[in-house]
């Protein structure tokens, strides 16, 4: 195993002795070299870590050290949870922190640098699943309507880059990010092609289908685009040049919301719901959708199940006399 290290600014490691600081780099180092982790994953992990590094620091009175790592005991975790929840930190904020903890243990152990079973005895938070809520299909098949944003003082081609990429979101199931990492070269002229090829979590490339009406949208835009777009430069870009910012797209987004009426929860993200549960409730194989968005397990596809009960049961409701 590479022992790759970064070297923190010695202001950084105030809560650690040197040994927990080296150990710290070099598991810093192989979430990026070895797992391959997004940068903004390895950041979570860091700024988690380093929370209940310096609450351990405090709780102790003194550095943390790797002897007093694996000296600890579940009633100094449930400590730092307890602290953590007082400062008003989500059970799903919690999990993550001792997800990164937990993560950080291991690696240690792997290493030969102590056991902290502490972690293991104690339980993760439970989590009040909140089932997501897509967008109507009649309203997700007018986002790609620039009409809708004709008061807007935008450029042309801004309104066209903004619908083709809301109509990736929805006509393929992509999150923001996958969508705004395409380039140029991967997304086919219409009629050459109905499938691209996208990076999606721990950088997994996945294939998926890509409509016509898609492509015609995404070949509009490029035409549009003042700028020259190179072939495995970035395909949206912003209204400087460079990379377009996923912030622009939510901007557009509520936008698009206040002109079709939707709520608050009809975002970027929310297309990609809709996309889902739109094919499952038109027959569309669970599993199927499962390699479509790119889940690692099935369990996380079939929250749309319970989408789709809802929906019926609504359906039900609404129009049943005795309801």
């Amino acid at each position: 195993m590479s022992r790759m290290s970064s070297a923190l600014p010695a202001s950084d490691i105030a809560f650690a002795a040197s040994d927990v600081a080296r150990e710290f780099a070099c598991w810093l180092g192989h979430l990026s070299a070895e797992r391959r982790l997004s940068p903004k994953t390895v950041e979570a992990y860091e700024r988690d870590v380093r929370q209940f590094l310096v609450f351990l620091c405090g709780h102790f009175g003194k550095r943390v050290t790797l002897p007093a790592l694996s000296r600890l005991k579940p009633l100094d975790v449930r400590a730092f949870m307890a602290a953590r929840r007082a400062d008003g930190v989500s059970s799903r904020s919690l999990m993550r922190m001792l997800a990164g903890a937990r993560s950080f243990a291991r690696f240690l152990e792997r290493n030969g640098k102590g056991s902290i079973s502490a972690l293991s005895a104690v339980r993760s938070p439970k989590l009040t699943r909140t089932l997501p809520k897509p967008v109507a299909i009649a309203a997700a098949k007018r986002i790609i309507d620039t009409g809708l944003r004709a008061g807007e003082e935008r450029d042309p081609w801004i309104l066209a880059r903004d619908a083709a990429v809301l109509a990736l979101l929805y006509g393929s199931g992509l999150r923001i990010g996958e969508a705004l990492a395409l380039k140029r070269g991967d997304i086919p002229a219409p009629g050459c092609g109905d499938v691209i090829t996208v990076i999606g979590k721990g950088n997994k490339p996945r294939m998926v289908p890509v409509l016509a009406q898609v492509t015609k949208l995404a070949a509009e835009y490029i035409a549009l685009c003042p700028y020259e777009l190179a072939a495995e430069g970035p395909l949206f870009i912003g209204a400087r040049g460079g990379p377009l910012s996923p912030r622009v797209v939510q901007l557009a987004m509520a936008r698009l919301r206040g002109a079709l009426g939707l709520p608050e929860t009809a975002t970027p993200h929310a297309l990609r719901h809709s996309f889902a549960t739109h094919l499952l409730a038109r027959g569309g194989d669970l599993r199927a959708i499962q390699e479509l968005l790119g889940h690692a397990s099935l369990s996380t596809t079939q929250m749309y199940t319970a989408v789709d009960t809802e929906r019926l049961m609504e359906v039900y409701r609404n129009a049943h006399p005795r309801a």
